[in-house]
């Protein structure tokens, strides 16, 4: 009975610890901590863009806004604005994505470094 409780014990008290995460795990997060930002950046100014050439091409094409004056001049505006946006959205998410890997450039190298030293001592 005493070596059930103490088995117990020990996985309730795992459970509640702080957990310490290897190298590995550390390396992985850092990296998205990188990637994350530019990409969810790039993938919500492209659903805007999409929305507003959008918009534009239905205001162009009188699917909505067929009864005003200047609607298809309006639509074809908004939609070159549209197409403007998702132009340049490559562009702003590889800026965004450098300016990351410059900023924790130095803590990925270091800690590839740690881990790559570390498997050949091993």
């Amino acid at each position: 009975m005493k070596n059930s409780e103490k088995v117990y014990a020990e996985q309730i008290a795992a459970e509640y610890s702080p957990k310490t995460t290897s190298k590995a795990v550390a390396l992985k997060k850092l990296d998205d901590k990188v990637k994350k930002p530019p990409k969810i950046a790039a993938i919500t100014l492209g659903t805007v863009a999409a929305l507003i050439f959008g918009t534009g091409m239905c205001l162009a094409m009188k699917v909505i806004g067929a009864g005003t004056a200047g609607a298809m001049a309006a639509g074809i505006v908004i939609g070159v604005a549209g197409m403007a946006l998702a132009a340049v959205n490559y562009s702003l998410y590889k800026k965004f994505l450098n300016a990351r890997k410059k900023k924790y450039a130095f803590e990925i190298v270091e800690l590839a470094r740690q881990i790559t030293d570390g498997a050949v001592e091993e």
